[in-house]
């Protein structure tokens, strides 16, 4: 079936139902930057992971025809650019998971899970062809010398860096570098009439994986994780650790977008959870013999009640933790079905410094269960898997999953469970479909509330930033009217709302304006705290641990 005939079956079974039709255009929208996501960042599970230098000189057919090719073609030809071509299509016949890397890929994989990039610690955007400092990172080589959020790079290396057609890569590749390094920016102020020199040392920057902990109420926490890297065991433990201190007496988990990463940090969190000697996961596969991993006595977390969140985009490692505390009814499951990664992945190194990663074994959950989703179909299929999700209603029923009861299992209490194809949730929570609306749905494709949050905390950033909290600055902003200068900065921008589409979307659109502004202002701290008015999944976390 070509590509415009599987669409044209797709939106013929979503306009089934009002409610697909509603939200189709986001799951399409998502689901191409789904596809995007978990391809690329769906970094491989750690299992006993080891790195080696492969021996290149085979004798294979491949390695033959690249000589002839080499000895013999009519032009001259690069045999490494032909190889960087051959390799991808070997492994593409193997399954979803299976990848090269070439060295520049490889690097920033490996720099995203080891916890530290090295560059001048700051988030950036790029508005108006100009580089704007959205926040500095504590502690980091900008800071120490100046650096303010809201100030604007006009100049790299003395040479002139603002204009049309500059890109966040080209920002990067001037501003990261080795640490000990020097690079010198100016800065355009506001206020200042002159450029401001800075000459910064580049260090290692570090990258955090818990987007945020926090108490909701007085017994329940929240931390929510955005990856499994070598570094989040640590961090995890220091917010729960506060967080008991803060009389944390429940927990609520997100794994919501988060595609997984290394095992031995999804095992140690779900260690702290557990009693003494429960499976947590076991991996096996044809050349690599089953691996059982059981908790420990570390017990922090032994005594708090617990609930995960996850969603359609929550894969690998988040299934092994959720996986694990379902199977061992340890806590609740909230959300929809995650997205089916049960693949282990081990990596092998180039000289090169590329390197390939190969799918050595399958993971299961303790009830025996392997939640990887079928791929027979080929990758654009498994990619494309959450179209067939909307399409039959997954997404906005709970019982529109059926599972053959072959893939049956059960937990210690008797609970069923099944596998095959991600984590079903113990808890359904449907996408919000009422108030993504058409209006709704054009003022986002065209980023136009991101866009005037960063333009409006820019505005008015003296202002905002004597406000040391997300309810400080969300009552700021509710005297202030955003959502009036917000509909009328979209009227200047062609998108006009009609008065039904206003009422079923305006209070999404306000509190995300809100969220994003205090994003700007205080980073995460800010965004989370306001955006839980509106997020559905986390309200009906706290309901159940509450009752």
């Amino acid at each position: 079936m070509n590509q415009n005939n599987f669409r044209e079956t797709q939106q013929k079974k979503i306009e089934k139902t009002t409610k697909n039709k509603v939200f189709l255009p986001l799951i399409i929208s998502l689901s191409i930057i789904a596809g995007i996501f978990i391809g690329n960042k769906l970094i491989p599970v750690k299992t006993n992971t080891f790195h080696s230098t492969l021996n290149q000189n085979t004798s294979s057919k491949i390695s033959s025809i690249l000589r002839l090719i080499q000895e013999n073609y009519v032009e001259k030809v690069s045999i490494d650019s032909l190889e960087e071509i051959a390799i991808p299509m070997i492994l593409k016949n193997l399954d979803p998971h299976t990848s090269y890397l070439p060295p520049v890929v490889n690097e920033k994989a490996h720099e995203d899970l080891s916890g530290n990039f090295e560059g001048i610690g700051v988030q950036f955007n790029i508005q108006e062809d100009t580089v704007l400092i959205i926040n500095t990172i504590s502690g980091g080589p900008s800071e120490k010398v100046g650096v303010l959020a809201g100030d604007r790079i006009v100049t790299i290396n003395d040479s002139l860096f603002a204009g049309i057609g500059i890109t966040n890569k080209d920002v990067i590749s001037q501003l990261k570098g080795k640490k000990g390094t020097k690079v010198k920016i100016g800065i355009k102020r506001r206020g200042i009439a002159e450029l401001i020199n800075f000459e910064i040392i580049r260090d290692k920057i570090p990258l955090y994986s818990i987007d945020i902990s926090y108490m909701l109420n007085k017994e329940i926490g929240y931390i929510k994780i955005s990856k499994f890297a070598g570094t989040t065991y640590g961090e995890f433990m220091e917010a729960a650790v506060k967080l008991k201190k803060n009389g944390m007496k429940k927990m609520v988990i997100d794994l919501r977008d988060n595609g997984g990463g290394y095992l031995d940090a999804a095992v140690n969190i779900i260690d702290e959870f557990l009693p003494k000697g429960k499976m947590i996961v076991y991996t096996e596969g044809n050349f690599r013999k089953r691996i059982d991993y059981f908790s420990t006595d570390n017990d922090l977390l032994i005594d708090v009640e617990l609930v995960v969140l996850i969603n359609s985009w929550s894969a690998s490692a988040s299934e092994i933790v959720s996986g694990a505390i379902q199977d061992n009814d340890r806590g609740t499951i909230i959300g929809r079905r995650s997205f089916g990664k049960g693949l282990v992945q081990e990596e092998f190194e180039f000289r090169d410094n590329s390197g390939v990663r190969i799918t050595t074994a399958r993971y299961y959950t303790p009830a025996g269960r392997c939640i990887q989703k079928s791929y027979d179909d080929g990758i654009d299929s498994y990619y494309s898997d959450i179209y067939h999700r909307a399409a039959d209603g997954e997404l906005a029923n709970a019982d529109s999953t059926n599972f053959p009861d072959s893939l049956k299992y059960y937990t210690p209490n008797g609970k069923v469970v099944y596998g095959g194809g991600g984590i079903m949730p113990d808890v359904f929570v449907p996408v919000d479909t009422i108030s993504y609306t058409e209006y709704y749905r054009k003022i986002t494709s065209k980023g136009l509330i991101y866009k005037f949050a960063l333009i409006y905390a820019d505005n008015n950033r003296s202002k905002l930033q004597v406000l040391k909290t997300a309810s400080e600055i969300n009552n700021y902003l509710e005297k202030e009217n955003v959502l009036k200068q917000f509909v009328d900065y979209a009227i200047k921008e062609g998108i006009i709302s009609t008065k039904n589409d206003y009422t079923l979307s305006r209070k999404l659109i306000k509190t995300s304006l809100k969220a994003f502004i205090a994003r700007n202002i205080i980073d995460n701290k800010g965004y989370f705290p306001i955006i839980k008015e509106v997020d559905n999944d986390l309200n009906k976390a706290i309901s159940i641990l509450e009752e």
